[in-house]
């Protein structure tokens, strides 16, 4: 790696991490005087991610090739642990996304987060240390993006979720902020002891933690099937996929320019980048893939029909979010890292567009629920056509970006489940083949929904007068549409494809970045269908919602089949209901001893100290009649003699 590109390469996590670190040092601003302190924290959050995206797009112009620089850090029997990065076309690709949605948030946090908004009076006062947890926020993922060492990976990794934990909860006045930013970090923390604990593994059987050197050991099927399992614990976690999804939805009790960074480029798209990064490992434990393909076929279906009956407009897309994962993680389970790439591409723009487009909404009417929106799109002509255009791309409506990616994934699960010789059993291709294919007519219905319930029918809250966002608001909005729109298109030019190439197998054989399907008729008619039945339930009357005709169904979507009240049962109350029992037992146990026996040794001094007492008097008259008795003694003696 040269010396200018190995600095370009240091500057992507480095200078908003600088950014972030100088935001935090920022003295706290005083009651009457908080604007010097935001504009500060403003300047810093923007400047940081700007500088990190043109670092990027420079080394988009450098990097075609993997290029690698390491320095030992740490070498203890046998054990290295190195600093260095490890840069090809997919981490450039990757950084460009993670740095524009970043640009975009913190430009848009600058007018969202605004004194008078949503009556939030403290939130210049509060600003400072926002901006600063955005900027090192991006620091971490851009950490994991470039990184050459598991063990660097691994604290971009955790950073980031403390970074989510702390703008989860950055508005305390919602009461359900805390708790949701407590259930983020210890649902996915759950998977992340898995995750430490697969790297531990493949560093001490490669006897280093350099990604290099791990894929180029000479692993046991074993060892390897039980580090890839192990690593996928991290990435259900981290990437909201069943069993622990459940963080997520509740996340969006966060502000909503943090939505769109966790869902859009940092949190989610982190567990699918680390097994695309590793997937000459993960391609020779099919084993591993297999249980990556049956939970990304629950996932994508888990989210889909979830995200139907909500009538909160985050949830909706949150929920979107989880299905979409699957999706990526289907590509992978089926050996097609370049598709579930390709799909995390596109799907960062067009979902932080539709979260900035649902926070220009929020923002007009005051309200994340749909049942009090409708009517919108005279007044809100520009979000309006943003949000088409990111539902269009979220369902897969050609020629729009999501069209492409998506078809791209399906179209290799139906080839894997085709192909004998593929790295998972056809079982798999056909599962998330299938699940894919039905995920494709629900996200039509619940996107149309979306798009009828917030900006058609009459106005459900008469008072409101929707307008356009400022333009802070609306520019970050606008550019957004623009790859949401036409990033699909990249996949016919060779640069892109070529950039995309992820090696399959430790013998760099590399898959195609799309295939396009025999049919694509099947998948159109789905949309279709979905956004029709759609449409027809709303047209029947439209000051209803068309989820009602999902009867009794409509319950357990909008409960997400009460797994979350199953999480609760099986692990939040036994745990509960244990640290009771382990807090009895010491009150009364360790505690009761200690405290007793203290108790014990008070009482028995108190009784001595008494019985002291009691006896002195006696001992006194003793002494005295002794000495009387030994003075009348003496006398006697001397008279008689």
């Amino acid at each position: 790696m040269s010396t200018s590109t190995l600095w370009l390469a240091a500057v992507l996590p480095g200078a908003p991490l600088v950014a972030g670190l100088l935001g935090l040092l920022l003295p706290p601003a005083s009651h009457g005087d908080r604007a010097p302190a935001r504009k500060l924290a403003v300047a810093l959050g923007v400047a940081g991610a700007a500088v990190a995206l043109l670092a990027t797009l420079a080394l988009l112009l450098r990097v075609d090739g993997p290029v690698e620089a390491a320095t030992t850090w740490v070498e203890l029997g046998g054990l290295r642990v190195t600093l260095g990065l490890r840069l090809d076309g997919v981490a450039v690709l990757v950084a460009t996304a993670v740095t524009v949605v970043a640009l975009a948030v913190q430009v848009y946090s600058t007018g969202y987060l605004r004194r008078g908004v949503h009556d939030d009076v403290d939130v210049d006062h509060r600003y400072p240390p926002y901006a600063a947890q955005l900027s090192l926020f991006t620091a971490a993922m851009l950490t994991v993006v470039v990184s050459g060492d598991l063990i660097m990976l691994l604290v971009g990794w955790e950073v980031m979720g403390i970074c989510s934990y702390l703008l989860i909860a950055h508005d305390r006045r919602l009461p359900e902020a805390p708790g949701a930013a407590v259930k983020a970090f210890l649902v996915t923390r759950v998977g992340d002891v898995g995750f430490l604990l697969g790297i531990a593994l493949l560093g001490v059987g490669a006897g280093s933690f350099r990604i290099a050197d791990v894929l180029a050991h000479d692993w046991s099927t074993g060892t390897l099937t039980a580090a890839c399992l192990l690593l996928l614990a991290g990435v259900a976690g981290k990437s909201a996929q069943f069993p622990l999804h459940t963080w997520l939805p509740d996340a969006m009790a966060g502000p909503t320019p943090v939505s769109a960074l966790i869902h859009a480029a940092t949190m989610v798209a982190a567990g699918v980048y680390a097994v695309a990064r590793l997937f000459p490992l993960f391609a020779q434990a099919p084993a591993a893939l297999a249980v990556l393909g049956v939970l990304a076929a629950i996932t994508i279906l888990l989210g889909a029909f979830a995200a139907t009956a909500q009538d909160d407009i985050k949830r909706v897309l949150a929920w979107s979010t989880v299905s979409q994962i699957g999706y990526m993680t289907g590509a992978l389970a089926v050996g097609a890292p370049a598709a579930a790439l390709f799909h995390l591409l596109t799907h960062a723009a067009f979902k932080a567009l539709l979260f900035l487009a649902a926070g220009a909404v929020i923002h007009a009417v005051g309200t994340t629920l749909m049942s009090r929106m409708g009517g919108l799109r005279a007044g809100m002509p520009v979000t309006f056509w943003c949000m088409l255009v990111g539902l269009g791309a979220l369902g897969g409506v050609p020629p729009l970006s999501g069209f492409w990616s998506k078809d791209g994934v399906l179209a290799a699960a139906e080839a894997a489940a085709l192909d004998d010789a593929g790295p998972t059993a056809n079982w798999v291709g056909w599962l998330v083949w299938l699940a894919g294919l039905l995920g494709v007519a629900v996200t039509a219905w619940y996107a149309t929904r979306l798009l009828l319930r917030t900006f058609f029918g009459v106005a459900r809250t008469p008072l409101v007068r929707p307008h356009d966002p400022p333009a802070s608001l609306r520019l970050p909005v606008l550019l957004l549409a623009i790859p949401a729109a036409l990033l699909g298109l990249a996949a016919f030019a060779p640069w892109f494809a070529d950039r995309l190439r992820v090696p399959a197998d430790a013998t760099g054989e590399a898959v195609e970045l799309v295939h396009l399907a025999p049919n694509l008729i099947l998948p159109l008619v789905l949309l279709l269908a979905g956004a029709g039945v759609a449409w027809a339930g709303w047209r029947r009357d439209p000051a209803a919602d068309p989820a009602r005709f999902l009867g009794p169904l409509r319950q357990v979507f909008a409960r997400a089949f009460r797994l979350d009240d199953v999480q609760h049962a099986l692990v939040v109350r036994p745990t509960g209901a244990l640290a009771r029992a382990v807090r009895a037992g010491d009150e009364l146990g360790v505690d009761g001893l200690v405290e007793g026996t203290g108790r014990a040794a008070v009482e028995a001094g108190g009784g001595l100290a008494a019985a002291h007492r009691a006896a002195l008097p006696r001992a006194a008259a003793g002494v005295l009649a002794g000495a009387l008795l030994i003075g009348l003694a003496v006398a006697l003696i001397g008279v008689t003699s």
